[in-house]
Protein backbone atom coordinates (compact mmCIF):
# COMPACT_ATOMS: atom_id res chain seq x y z
CA UNK A 1 0.00 0.00 0.00
CA UNK A 2 1.61 2.84 -0.84
CA UNK A 3 -0.11 5.24 1.63
CA UNK A 4 2.38 3.86 4.45
CA UNK A 5 4.52 6.58 5.19
CA UNK A 6 5.55 6.06 9.13
CA UNK A 7 6.85 2.87 10.16
CA UNK A 8 7.37 1.43 13.63
CA UNK A 9 9.77 -1.33 14.65
CA UNK A 10 9.45 -2.53 18.29
CA UNK A 11 12.79 -4.08 19.45
CA UNK A 12 14.93 -3.26 16.86
CA UNK A 13 17.74 -6.35 17.43
CA UNK A 14 19.12 -9.20 15.07
CA UNK A 15 15.97 -9.10 12.45
CA UNK A 16 14.08 -5.47 13.73
CA UNK A 17 17.43 -3.24 13.07
CA UNK A 18 18.42 -4.63 9.60
CA UNK A 19 14.61 -4.35 8.60
CA UNK A 20 14.94 -0.36 9.82
CA UNK A 21 17.50 0.00 7.97
CA UNK A 22 15.93 -0.95 4.55
CA UNK A 23 12.71 0.32 5.58
CA UNK A 24 14.76 4.10 5.70
CA UNK A 25 16.80 3.42 2.79
CA UNK A 26 13.07 2.89 0.58
CA UNK A 27 12.88 6.86 1.76
CA UNK A 28 10.29 6.05 4.84
CA UNK A 29 10.02 7.44 7.76
CA UNK A 30 10.70 4.98 10.02
CA UNK A 31 10.74 4.92 14.24
CA UNK A 32 12.51 2.04 16.49
CA UNK A 33 13.08 1.60 20.35
CA UNK A 34 16.09 -0.22 22.47
CA UNK A 35 16.56 -0.16 25.66
CA UNK A 36 19.81 1.33 26.02
CA UNK A 37 21.11 4.95 25.55
CA UNK A 38 23.69 3.03 23.52
CA UNK A 39 21.79 1.32 21.35
CA UNK A 40 19.08 4.62 20.79
CA UNK A 41 22.29 6.11 19.64
CA UNK A 42 22.70 3.23 16.92
CA UNK A 43 19.44 4.00 15.69
CA UNK A 44 20.10 7.91 15.60
CA UNK A 45 22.97 7.13 13.28
CA UNK A 46 21.24 4.80 10.35
CA UNK A 47 18.39 8.05 10.60
CA UNK A 48 16.06 6.07 12.27
CA UNK A 49 14.11 7.83 15.00
CA UNK A 50 14.98 6.61 18.42
CA UNK A 51 13.49 5.82 21.81
CA UNK A 52 14.77 4.34 24.79
CA UNK A 53 12.09 1.59 25.56
CA UNK A 54 11.31 -0.53 28.55
CA UNK A 55 8.27 -2.64 29.28
CA UNK A 56 8.58 -3.35 32.78
CA UNK A 57 5.66 -3.20 34.69
CA UNK A 58 4.06 0.15 34.95
CA UNK A 59 6.35 1.31 31.90
CA UNK A 60 5.20 4.82 30.12
CA UNK A 61 5.66 4.14 26.69
CA UNK A 62 6.14 7.76 24.44
CA UNK A 63 3.29 8.23 21.89
CA UNK A 64 5.51 9.73 18.87
CA UNK A 65 6.80 5.75 18.92
CA UNK A 66 3.44 4.14 18.63
CA UNK A 67 2.19 6.65 15.86
CA UNK A 68 2.65 5.10 13.08
CA UNK A 69 1.10 3.85 10.32
CA UNK A 70 2.22 0.06 10.28
CA UNK A 71 3.31 -1.13 13.86
CA UNK A 72 6.17 -4.33 13.84
CA UNK A 73 6.21 -5.60 17.15
CA UNK A 74 9.19 -7.87 17.44
CA UNK A 75 9.96 -8.71 20.69
CA UNK A 76 11.99 -12.02 21.21
CA UNK A 77 10.18 -14.20 24.31
CA UNK A 78 13.67 -15.37 26.03
CA UNK A 79 11.22 -18.32 27.17
CA UNK A 80 14.84 -20.55 26.77
CA UNK A 81 16.51 -18.54 29.98
CA UNK A 82 13.64 -18.72 32.24
CA UNK A 83 12.31 -15.16 31.38
CA UNK A 84 8.47 -15.34 33.28
CA UNK A 85 7.81 -11.47 32.09
CA UNK A 86 6.99 -11.90 28.35
CA UNK A 87 3.23 -11.85 28.35
CA UNK A 88 3.42 -8.83 30.95
CA UNK A 89 5.92 -6.67 28.89
CA UNK A 90 3.14 -7.53 25.75
CA UNK A 91 0.27 -6.54 27.56
CA UNK A 92 2.02 -3.36 28.49
CA UNK A 93 2.76 -2.52 25.26
CA UNK A 94 -0.77 -3.59 23.95
CA UNK A 95 -2.45 -1.31 26.16
CA UNK A 96 -0.20 1.94 25.42
CA UNK A 97 -1.39 1.73 21.65
CA UNK A 98 -4.28 3.90 21.82
CA UNK A 99 -4.90 4.44 17.68
CA UNK A 100 -4.65 1.29 16.10
CA UNK A 101 -2.51 1.45 12.89
CA UNK A 102 -3.54 0.77 9.63
CA UNK A 103 -1.21 -2.29 10.05
CA UNK A 104 0.38 -4.29 12.54
CA UNK A 105 2.78 -7.23 11.97
CA UNK A 106 3.68 -9.54 15.07
CA UNK A 107 6.74 -11.71 14.90
CA UNK A 108 6.13 -15.31 16.51
CA UNK A 109 7.75 -18.62 16.60
CA UNK A 110 6.71 -21.80 14.11
CA UNK A 111 7.47 -23.43 18.03
CA UNK A 112 3.76 -22.92 18.12
CA UNK A 113 3.55 -26.43 16.32
CA UNK A 114 3.93 -29.92 17.35
CA UNK A 115 6.10 -32.67 16.51
CA UNK A 116 4.07 -34.34 14.11
CA UNK A 117 5.28 -36.11 11.12
CA UNK A 118 2.88 -34.12 8.33
CA UNK A 119 3.14 -30.66 6.64
CA UNK A 120 2.26 -28.48 9.16
CA UNK A 121 0.69 -24.90 7.77
CA UNK A 122 -0.79 -21.78 9.85
CA UNK A 123 -3.94 -23.96 10.99
CA UNK A 124 -1.93 -26.48 12.80
CA UNK A 125 -0.79 -24.49 15.90
CA UNK A 126 -1.72 -25.75 19.05
CA UNK A 127 -0.81 -25.36 22.84
CA UNK A 128 1.44 -28.27 22.93
CA UNK A 129 3.34 -27.45 24.98
CA UNK A 130 4.10 -24.34 27.99
CA UNK A 131 6.03 -22.85 25.59
CA UNK A 132 3.22 -23.02 22.73
CA UNK A 133 0.84 -21.85 25.30
CA UNK A 134 2.49 -18.80 25.58
CA UNK A 135 3.28 -18.06 22.30
CA UNK A 136 -0.06 -18.65 21.23
CA UNK A 137 -0.90 -16.47 23.65
CA UNK A 138 1.41 -13.41 22.99
CA UNK A 139 -0.42 -13.92 19.37
CA UNK A 140 -3.74 -13.35 20.96
CA UNK A 141 -3.28 -10.19 22.45
CA UNK A 142 -3.03 -8.08 19.70
CA UNK A 143 -5.64 -10.04 17.69
CA UNK A 144 -8.24 -7.05 18.35
CA UNK A 145 -5.86 -4.71 16.44
CA UNK A 146 -6.44 -6.88 12.93
CA UNK A 147 -3.12 -8.60 13.25
CA UNK A 148 -0.90 -10.61 10.73
CA UNK A 149 1.21 -13.08 12.68
CA UNK A 150 4.34 -13.94 11.25
CA UNK A 151 6.03 -16.75 12.65
CA UNK A 152 9.67 -17.59 12.03
CA UNK A 153 11.39 -20.81 12.17
CA UNK A 154 15.23 -21.34 13.61
CA UNK A 155 16.85 -18.41 12.77
CA UNK A 156 20.21 -18.39 10.95
CA UNK A 157 22.54 -15.48 9.64
CA UNK A 158 25.02 -12.99 10.83
CA UNK A 159 26.10 -13.92 14.53
CA UNK A 160 23.88 -17.32 14.18
CA UNK A 161 25.92 -19.96 12.09
CA UNK A 162 24.64 -23.11 13.12
CA UNK A 163 27.65 -24.89 12.85
CA UNK A 164 28.33 -23.91 16.60
CA UNK A 165 24.93 -25.31 17.52
CA UNK A 166 25.99 -29.14 17.83
CA UNK A 167 29.78 -28.75 17.49
CA UNK A 168 31.75 -31.44 19.16
CA UNK A 169 28.64 -32.94 21.05
CA UNK A 170 28.19 -36.79 21.37
CA UNK A 171 24.55 -38.91 20.77
CA UNK A 172 22.37 -36.24 19.73
CA UNK A 173 18.69 -37.51 19.40
CA UNK A 174 16.59 -36.69 16.60
CA UNK A 175 19.04 -36.83 13.67
CA UNK A 176 16.72 -38.32 11.41
CA UNK A 177 13.92 -35.45 11.85
CA UNK A 178 14.11 -32.45 9.30
CA UNK A 179 14.77 -29.08 10.31
CA UNK A 180 13.42 -25.67 9.17
CA UNK A 181 15.33 -23.13 9.35
CA UNK A 182 14.83 -19.56 7.84
CA UNK A 183 17.92 -17.37 6.98
CA UNK A 184 17.65 -13.40 8.06
CA UNK A 185 17.41 -12.57 4.65
CA UNK A 186 14.16 -14.10 3.84
CA UNK A 187 12.96 -12.96 7.35
CA UNK A 188 13.63 -9.14 5.99
CA UNK A 189 12.03 -9.59 2.64
CA UNK A 190 9.37 -11.49 3.73
CA UNK A 191 8.11 -8.99 6.48
CA UNK A 192 8.85 -6.07 3.91
CA UNK A 193 6.75 -8.06 1.07
CA UNK A 194 3.65 -8.20 3.79
CA UNK A 195 3.92 -4.68 4.78
CA UNK A 196 3.13 -3.37 1.20
CA UNK A 197 0.68 -6.21 -0.12
CA UNK A 198 -2.52 -5.01 -0.24
CA UNK A 199 -4.34 -7.84 1.33
CA UNK A 200 -3.18 -9.98 4.37
CA UNK A 201 -4.06 -13.34 5.52
CA UNK A 202 -3.93 -13.59 9.42
CA UNK A 203 -0.42 -15.67 9.75
CA UNK A 204 2.17 -16.61 7.60
CA UNK A 205 5.38 -18.84 8.08
CA UNK A 206 8.83 -17.94 7.37
CA UNK A 207 10.47 -21.26 6.69
CA UNK A 208 13.18 -22.26 3.75
CA UNK A 209 10.76 -25.01 1.71
CA UNK A 210 13.88 -27.60 1.56
CA UNK A 211 14.25 -29.38 5.17
CA UNK A 212 17.62 -31.93 5.19
CA UNK A 213 17.35 -34.03 8.56
CA UNK A 214 18.87 -32.44 11.39
CA UNK A 215 22.11 -34.99 10.80
CA UNK A 216 22.73 -34.29 7.21
CA UNK A 217 22.42 -30.38 8.00
CA UNK A 218 24.62 -29.94 11.10
CA UNK A 219 27.44 -32.35 10.50
CA UNK A 220 27.76 -30.01 7.36
CA UNK A 221 27.05 -27.08 8.81
CA UNK A 222 30.35 -27.94 11.94
CA UNK A 223 32.38 -29.30 9.01
CA UNK A 224 31.54 -26.09 6.84
CA UNK A 225 32.29 -23.91 10.08
CA UNK A 226 35.93 -25.77 10.73
CA UNK A 227 34.09 -27.29 14.32
CA UNK A 228 34.51 -30.62 15.82
CA UNK A 229 31.77 -32.59 14.03
CA UNK A 230 28.73 -34.09 16.38
CA UNK A 231 27.73 -37.47 16.82
CA UNK A 232 23.86 -38.49 16.54
CA UNK A 233 22.68 -41.61 17.39
CA UNK A 234 22.14 -44.27 15.44
CA UNK A 235 18.73 -45.42 14.25
CA UNK A 236 16.92 -42.95 16.45
CA UNK A 237 13.19 -42.67 15.46
CA UNK A 238 12.82 -39.00 17.49
CA UNK A 239 9.64 -36.85 16.23
CA UNK A 240 10.27 -34.25 14.20
CA UNK A 241 8.13 -31.67 12.17
CA UNK A 242 7.83 -30.27 8.93
CA UNK A 243 7.26 -26.84 8.99
CA UNK A 244 5.30 -25.55 5.22
CA UNK A 245 6.41 -21.88 4.49
CA UNK A 246 4.78 -21.49 1.09
CA UNK A 247 1.85 -19.51 1.68
CA UNK A 248 3.76 -16.24 1.28
CA UNK A 249 4.99 -17.24 -2.22
CA UNK A 250 1.38 -18.68 -3.39
CA UNK A 251 -0.27 -15.56 -1.99
CA UNK A 252 2.55 -12.78 -2.99
CA UNK A 253 5.18 -13.99 -5.43
CA UNK A 254 7.26 -14.18 -2.75
CA UNK A 255 10.62 -16.39 -3.51
CA UNK A 256 12.81 -17.64 -0.81
CA UNK A 257 16.61 -16.33 -1.30
CA UNK A 258 17.80 -19.41 1.08
CA UNK A 259 15.31 -22.13 -0.01
CA UNK A 260 17.66 -24.92 0.75
CA UNK A 261 19.86 -24.39 4.21
CA UNK A 262 22.47 -27.04 3.10
CA UNK A 263 22.97 -24.15 -0.14
CA UNK A 264 22.92 -21.27 2.09
CA UNK A 265 26.19 -22.75 4.07
CA UNK A 266 28.22 -22.55 1.03
CA UNK A 267 27.09 -18.85 0.37
CA UNK A 268 29.36 -16.49 1.04
CA UNK A 269 27.25 -13.51 2.49
CA UNK A 270 25.03 -16.01 4.31
CA UNK A 271 26.66 -15.41 7.64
Amino acid sequence: MSDFKTISIIGCGWFGFPLARLLKSKGLAVKGCKRTPAGVEALTQAGIEGYCVGLDKDAVLPEGLLDADVLVINLPPGLRRGDSGYLERLATLRDAVKTPPKRLIFISSTGVYPDFPKLLDEHDSSAHSPTAAILLGAEALFAPFNTTVVRFAGLVGPERHPGRFFAGKKDIAGGAVPVNLVHLTDCIEGVMALIFADTLAPCYNLCAPKHPTKAEFYTLAAQVAGYELPAFIAGDDTDGKLVDGSLICRLHGFMYSYPDPVAMLHAADAF
